[in-house]
């Protein structure tokens, strides 16, 4: 974010991330129903554009720290939303779950953020505002794209707003940046990886998650990030305390009691003691 400005941040990874994608959509464009076009715009937006723009803007002034809690909020707003616009059933365990895996979220984030900071936490209405689209989402994908293919929803919404992102892009001076400064070529690269990694592939895989499952279960994969980076600190030689396994713990309980297992496994303690 050094070398763009928030916007050109935003549109970059989204432009970036439709050329990756351009040869499926160009392939799976074709073969999608004329009635799923519009679908898909909307996907393009509320899933990708949308919250890109509004993460970038935020990240300006939050503290990442703050960012990572409130980004856990996803399942929540899928959970809410769901119930409330798309039919889908109240079930307690379920919001459970998702109360667990928040918890354990937010031990993992405020435990390994030393320089967390409220400061200009209004912004954070921002990553609130786009974990409501991640929301909104994922529940309108399993309704009106459960029968369209991960790569054809991905590449074919990605193109949309790809495009646009473009055009927005060649009416600021963001050629002139990356001409002129070699931070801006470094951002550039950086931002690539993301558009890469964090957008094109990861959209393709969550796509399919949602599909294969739930729109609730598939949310929680926000819940791992922090697990992830554990991980990878992990390998890279920090210290696990056991406030980090209690964080991961309540994280894959939240997750369990969120999937289709869970609601098994309830169903069968229940059958325990009524019985």
């Amino acid at each position: 974010m050094e070398g763009f400005t928030a916007l050109q941040m935003g549109t970059l990874r989204i432009g970036i991330s439709m050329l990756f994608l351009l040869p499926v959509a160009l392939y799976y464009f074709p073969r999608v129903p004329r009635n799923r076009i519009g679908h898909l715009v909307i996907a393009g937006f509320i899933g990708n554009l949308i919250p890109a723009l509004l993460f970038a803007t935020a990240e300006t002034k939050v503290d990442s720290g703050l960012a990572g809690i409130l980004n856990a909020s996803t399942p929540l707003f899928a959970f809410l939303i769901g119930i409330a616009f798309f039919g889908i059933l109240f079930r307690w365990y379920r919001l459970g779950g998702v109360l667990l895996g928040l918890g354990g979220t937010i031990l993992l984030v405020l435990y390994g953020s030393p320089h967390f900071s409220f400061e200009n936490s209004r912004y954070a209405v921002l990553i609130i505002g786009a974990t409501i689209c991640y929301g909104i989402s994922v529940n309108f994908i399993k309704r009106y794209l459960q029968e369209i293919h991960p790569l054809a929803i991905s590449g074919v919404s990605l193109f949309f707003v790809g495009v646009l992102s473009w055009a927005y892009l060649f009416t600021t001076d963001f050629t002139a940046r990356i001409a002129e400064s070699a931070l801006s070529r470094e951002s550039l690269f950086y931002i690539s990886i993301l558009a890469l990694f964090s957008t094109s592939l990861a959209s393709i895989l969550f796509f399919w998650l949602t599909q294969k499952t739930d729109a609730l279960f598939a949310s929680t994969v926000t819940y791992m990030i922090p697990v992830v980076a554990i991980g990878w600190g992990i390998l890279a030689g920090e210290t696990v305390s056991l406030i980090h396994f209690l964080g991961m713990t309540l994280i894959l309980s939240g997750v369990y009691l969120s999937s289709a297992r869970g609601e098994r496994f309830i169903q069968r303690l229940s059958r325990i003691f009524l019985h």
